[in-house]
This record gives structure tokens, C-alpha cells and sequence, in this order.
């Protein structure tokens, strides 16, 4: 991969930026490869781990595709960074889509939702805290084919966590779910 080491200048309160930067979540840069490809960089200690969000990704990929697919593990020796490549999404802005058009989108959101945490999927990170940085709705994208969730990093799976944890974090989600309807139908 031919991205380059160097960072661009820190600028005041601001994160270095990466080559071929797309976003930087609460804990890793994603970059663009090409047209169709980002990868998560992991070259430092976060409180997410590559291969468990791997496996969750790719979990979720088994049920249906709201959430953005994983494409491999590999890495980058000339950065020695770790990368986790996944389809690379084209945002829209929600303004641009008749409310109609957003309405749909929404109701098979919901149910690809739900189908995913009758699997055993939650993803827990819809509407971020508002101590991390960001929007509150970050990991939710609209784009041609209808909204996707990124950034798996926190998910959780059932099998994991028992069904109580499991339990609680599907209600929390829900009630995150309801805010973001409103928001997105109302933007």
C-alpha cells in the first residue's frame, strides 16, 4: 500500500491526520484504500480489538447487510499498521431524500435491526455518548441502497455476554432507535 508514514501538522485540538483520511472515531482513523475499500487502523492500543471486531462484522454480515461488510484483515508493513477493510460507503445527506423515500429506508432499518439482535447482534453505538467525540448519529449512514451501521468496535453478540447483558443492551438500543427516528424523519 503506497500511503505514506508521515502525518499532516497537528493543528490545535485537532488529531493528526492520515493519508487518505475519511474519519476518526472515538478510537481508530479509517482511511480510504481505493474506490472501494476503507480500512480501521489499528497501530496503537485501543479499547477495541481487530480480530473481535472482525468476528462480529463478520457475524452480522451472516444475517443481513446493514452493517458495513468486512472484507478481510491485513497489513500495512511500511506503516505497521494493522487494518480491518471493509466496503468502502458513500454518505448522502438526508436532506436530499424525499421524506417518503426516508420513511421506507426506515421501516427496513428497524426490522434489519431487529433482525439482527433475534441472531444475537447488537451493535450499541447508534447514538454515541455525548463524551465522545462526534456526531450523535455518526455510525448510521444513508446511502443509495438505504442506511447502514459502521464501526463495530462495542457491538456485542449474545453468546458472548449471556442474555441478560445481551437483554439490556438490545432495550437501550431500541430507545436510541426512537431518537434517531425522529431525527432522520424530521431532519
Amino acid at each position: 500500500m503506497e500511503l505514506g508514514a508521515e502525518m499532516v501538522a497537528e493543528q490545535p485540538n485537532m488529531r493528526k491526520r492520515y493519508p487518505h483520511q475519511l474519519s476518526f472515531g472515538a478510537n481508530n482513523p479509517v482511511i480510504a484504500l481505493n474506490e472501494k475499500e476503507a480500512a480501521k487502523i489499528f497501530s496503537f492500543d485501543t479499547r477495541s480489538d481487530i480480530g473481535s471486531e472482525a468476528a462480529k462484522l463478520k457475524f452480522a454480515n451472516a444475517i443481513n447487510s446493514l452493517v458495513v461488510t468486512f472484507l478481510r484483515l491485513d497489513y500495512d508493513e511500511q506503516n505497521s499498521w494493522d487494518l480491518l477493510v471493509m466496503e468502502r460507503l458513500y454518505a448522502l445527506d438526508y436532506r436530499s431524500i424525499e421524506i417518503e423515500k426516508r420513511e421506507l429506508w426506515m421501516d427496513v432499518f428497524e426490522d434489519e435491526l431487529k433482525q439482527l439482535h433475534a441472531a444475537g447482534f447488537v451493535h450499541r453505538d447508534i447514538k454515541r455518548p455525548s463524551n465522545i467525540p462526534g456526531e450523535r448519529f455518526d455510525n448510521i449512514l444513508l446511502t443509495a441502497s438505504g442506511l447502514r451501521l459502521i464501526d463495530a468496535g462495542i457491538s456485542a453478540l449474545r453468546q458472548q455476554v449471556g442474555d441478560m447483558l445481551f437483554a439490556k443492551y438490545v432495550e437501550l438500543e431500541l430507545q436510541e432507535l426512537a431518537v434517531f427516528k425522529a431525527f432522520f424523519l424530521n431532519r
